[in-house]
């Protein structure tokens, strides 16, 4: 996931670029007293944005990129769940992003998590799960209270016949998040109170508000809302209330993935309310808009996200590398003067298995096929997934002859598989076309001769061996 850090850093360069020009515009507009203290009051309000960003939006959208995943809706959908590979899937999640994961089978009523525990869901026991799954939300945030506060994000898992698989979770731990506002109220006196759709109070920088156990303190319970009327409890926004003896302004802004809201309270000084009170809303209106671009940003991750796999060079289906890799690969070899067979492995037939069973038995063909030439391959010999049905492999140091023999090995064994989906059996053969360069060639020159010995393969009825070396 190195790529999507680095692509996620380049977004926030952009966020900031965004602020930038926004405030500057902002300060061209009022005097230069006021753009002082204007430009002073957003760079207290930094750590704001920074902790919205990538302790609450960070998370969200991890989590809704990863529940797309094939391999989870795989795991979850699964008649014989296969806890082994569940785990490993869920360690290998929380390895690349730093994150604790869990997934919440219905199928085995099990709620696997990433540091390797499991918690059987059983009614009446662990509520959270059966009360979001009668919701009609798919998608939850919530804070939970074990070890240490987590903000969490659950999401339903559904299969293509919109049956409910489960739950996929991610969870941040939130102890830095609290620490960060600590210190920044004591620098600035300035508070945060975020709130869920119930007013409980799920996050603040006030310490005697924050969450104890699993007991949540509601807004309501704070003295200057009790005082408030009904109609200005509706609204907060722009309200001067005296908050703790201190006159202050309170600011409110929406966060809509979670439905909660967030409630910025600036004490303010009798003479620099007005002043203070145009600064807040301006404060407000950028967070709204860096928060819009965001959401529009990641909707644009979400269409090249099949480019971001090619630059990770691994096939998302069969986990193997893919043709750019396999390219690369070939010109290491040429640059190490080594001789290498290529062979081109084209599926018999693959084509009406996606007519006729579906395009799933065709995935299910493809990773199983991957699998096997993945075991029956040696160590030294380079597997890849060229195009569609077709495999590529690359047998460095190994003669035209004696690749032509391991060739035929991986035919029979092709031939003898039979690759369950479920609901049917499929027997597959495939038909091998081999090349070879003792001598740096161009990679299209090798894979066309190899190309030529594989239409010769089908041409002598499939399921079998054929050879093409190229002339000097």
């Amino acid at each position: 996931m190195n790529i999507f850090r680095t692509l996620h850093r380049s977004i926030l360069v952009l966020f900031v670029i965004v602020v930038v020009s926004i405030v500057t515009l902002v300060h061209i507009s009022i005097s230069k007293i006021v753009a002082e203290q204007s430009r002073s009051q957003q760079q207290s309000h930094s750590p704001a944005l920074q902790l919205i960003v990538e302790e609450l939006m960070k998370p969200l959208h991890i989590s809704q990129t990863l529940v797309k995943a094939r391999e989870l809706h795989d795991l979850m959908g699964a008649t014989d769940i296969d806890e082994k590979q569940i785990f490993s899937t869920l360690k290998r999640m929380h390895s690349e992003f730093n994150l604790n994961f869990f997934i919440a089978s219905e199928n085995s009523r099990i709620q696997y998590n990433s540091d390797g525990s499991k918690i059987a869901l059983v009614e009446g026991k662990v509520d959270w799960y059966f009360r979001y799954k009668a919701q009609a939300a798919d998608a939850m945030a919530d804070i939970g209270q074990w070890q240490n506060p987590q903000f969490y994000i659950d999401l339903k898992v559904y299969d293509e016949n919109k049956q409910f698989l489960g739950v996929f979770g991610v969870g941040k731990g939130l102890k830095g998040f609290t620490e960060i506002f600590n210190k920044y109220k004591k620098t600035y006196g300035y508070d945060f109170i975020f709130v869920d759709q119930n007013n409980d109070i799920t996050l603040t920088s006030d310490p005697d508000l924050q969450v104890q156990g699993i007991t949540f303190k509601n807004l309501s319970d704070l003295a200057w809302f009790a005082d408030l009327s009904i109609e200005q409890q509706q609204s907060l926004n722009n309200l001067l209330v005296p908050v703790d003896g201190v006159e202050s302004l309170i600011a409110e802004l929406n966060i809509q993935p979670f439905d909660w809201t967030l409630y910025l309270i600036t004490p303010l000084q009798s003479r620099q309310t007005d002043i203070s009170r145009g600064f807040i809303i301006s404060i407000v209106t950028l967070l709204a808009t860096i928060f819009g671009l965001f959401l529009l940003i990641y909707n644009l991750l979400y269409y090249f996200k099949k480019d971001i796999q090619k630059i990770k060079q691994i096939d998302i289906l069969t986990e193997i590398p893919n043709r750019s890799n396999i390219t690369l690969k070939f010109e290491e070899l040429m640059y190490e003067k080594q001789s290498v067979s290529l062979v081109l492995i084209d599926l018999d037939n693959f084509a009406p298995i996606n007519e006729t069973h579906g395009r799933k038995a065709g995935d299910i063909v493809l990773r199983q096929v991957a699998q096997m030439l993945n075991t029956e391959t040696r160590d030294k010999d380079i597997l890849g997934r060229w195009a569609g049905g077709e495999f590529i492999v690359l047998m460095p140091d190994t003669g035209p002859h004696e690749a032509a023999e391991l060739c035929q090995k991986l035919c029979d064994k092709l031939a003898a598989m039979t690759i369950s989906t479920g609901t049917t059996s499929i027997q597959i053969t495939g038909s091998f076309g081999i090349s070879f360069t003792a001598i740096s060639r161009g990679m299209s020159e090798v894979v066309s001769a190899a190309d030529d010995a594989l239409f010769a393969a089908k041409r002598d009825g499939r399921n079998v061996v054929r050879m093409q070396l190229i002339e000097s």
